[in-house]
């Protein structure tokens, strides 16, 4: 892999969904820069310093939130004379998001009060009264030609669905829940799934025309859902748990036609590889330097040099467990990180009881496939969009990669730089790694055929 110079950011940053750009907030600047040569190809001033980023689906504008003041800016980089702030006054902007047809921004107020629809074409706009939540709850179709808003009046709550063409509700239905988490429609398009707070085990199915397809209830008396997540594919629904358990469900009948337990002991029989990171002493050969004793004696004496490498364990193992505090909330337990791999045959899974270990499930054999256990906690994963292969960061200096053939450690020889999250662009061929105020990039090179996974093998 190769790797570019570190970058200042300010926080958010991230790829171009065309691949092309880079965008960096640098306090109140926002610097526009070609993935290919790393030069700036635009500079954008804004009022005050820049809390959050978003591409438009077309790469064509970009909007930038301003928490400060509160207000959002947004750019474009076909005509960088054209400008557009987006005040809501005394109402302020808590979140603000882009419509799949690039020509509106969704912005929803302080308190959720209301969210707003604002053209970029005719600087028309229009209200939905009492949105459930600022970033969450609003999901588009594939197609973008529909939106699905979470809204809540009267302690109840409710589904507004959208036209995307000239924003009128096309219709509106109460669901069975008692606090609404999020919303998400399936990617054909068919079906929209709401799940409930942690106080309520809840997975609702709903069609577009309001109709409850299926409801699905896996425990009651404990904290339900942490998180949900449809495949790409659209045929799987996977759902993690505070039980430490990931369930999947089909599209045709809903049910759930696999379980998966994290346990902290892995016992046989186990297909699964389990790869541990270990530190490995640099052996270097210092017998034929010559230094005087005047070097000897005036260094210091020099720290353990170590590189990383993946070893694999046999079963039994025993994980790391940390058992959360009983008299606090939000423990940290449950399916807290759960994705997909581009062609669903995979899915990764991190139980927050054990940070340290990511879970990779094989959907086709219904099996684990493998368990990576690192020394730091997990910060972030990332599934390859275009071949199956899984990149994930500790907050250490170096990447870690799996594919079905094996698993390997890069370094990252950029000194002083700790890879905190991570992000691929939409082509596969790029990684942006985030340091706390860095950034670089590293080229991903194409996966040799041979280690495409088969099912022979």
């Amino acid at each position: 892999m190769e790797f570019t110079e570190a970058y200042k950011h300010s926080g958010p940053c991230c790829f171009s969904p065309n691949a092309r750009y880079i965008a960096a907030a640098v306090d109140y600047r926002l610097v526009i820069r070609d993935t290919l040569s790393f030069k700036v190809v635009q500079l954008f001033s804004c009022l005050d310093k820049i809390s959050y980023i978003e591409w438009a689906l077309d790469s064509e504008y970009i909007l930038c939130g301003l928490h400060k003041r509160p207000m959002i800016q947004a750019w474009s980089l076909t005509q960088p004379e054209w400008t557009c702030k987006i005040d809501e006054g005394p109402a302020g902007i808590a979140y603000a998001r882009w419509s799949p047809d690039s020509r509106h921004i969704l912005t929803t107020s302080e308190f959720q009060l209301r969210l707003t629809v604002w053209s970029l074409v005719n600087t028309a706009c229009v209200h939905v009264q009492w949105p459930k939540h600022a970033s969450k709850g609003v999901s588009f179709t594939k197609d973008g030609k529909f939106a699905a808003i979470c809204t809540r009046r009267d302690c109840k709550d409710y589904i507004n669905l959208l036209s995307c063409h000239n924003w009128e509700i096309m219709g509106v239905f109460a669901v069975d829940t008692l606090d609404m988490t999020d919303i998400q429609w399936s990617p054909d398009d068919s079906a929209i799934v709401i799940w409930d707070s942690p106080l309520e085990y809840k997975v609702l199915i709903y069609s577009p025309d309001g109709r409850c397809l299926f409801k699905y209830q896996a425990y009651e008396s404990g904290l339900g859902v942490k998180s949900v997540s449809w495949s790409p594919c659209g045929q799987f629904l996977a759902v993690g748990s505070y039980d430490q358990m990931l369930r999947v469900l089909n599209h045709l009948t809903w049910k759930t036609f696999a379980e998966f337990m994290h346990l902290s002991t892995v016992r046989a029989p186990c297909s699964a590889a389990v790869f541990k990171e270990v530190d490995e002493p640099l052996q270097l050969d210092m017998s034929e330097l010559c230094l005087d004793d005047d070097f000897l004696g005036g260094s210091d004496a020099p720290e353990g040099h170590f590189k990383v490498r993946y070893e694999v364990m046999e079963v039994p193992i025993t994980l790391p467990f940390q058992k959360p505090p009983a008299d606090k909330p939000n423990p940290k337990q449950g399916i807290g990180l759960l994705s997909w791999s581009n062609d669903s045959q995979y899915i990764c899974t991190r139980n927050d009881s054990m940070p340290t270990a990511l879970w990779i499930w094989d959907i086709r054999h219904l099996e684990l496939a493998a368990i990576l256990v690192q020394k730091d906690p997990i910060r972030a994963a990332g599934w390859d969009p275009i071949c199956t292969r899984l990149v994930l960061c500790t907050g250490s200096s170096h990447l870690y990669m799996w594919t079905p053939s094996g698993a390997y450690c890069v370094n990252n020889p950029l000194p002083q730089f700790s890879i905190t999250d991570l992000k691929w662009n939409s082509d596969g061929s790029c990684l942006l790694l985030k340091d706390k105020d860095s950034f670089c990039c590293a080229a991903v090179p194409l996966l040799p055929e041979s280690s495409d996974y088969s099912s022979d093998e």
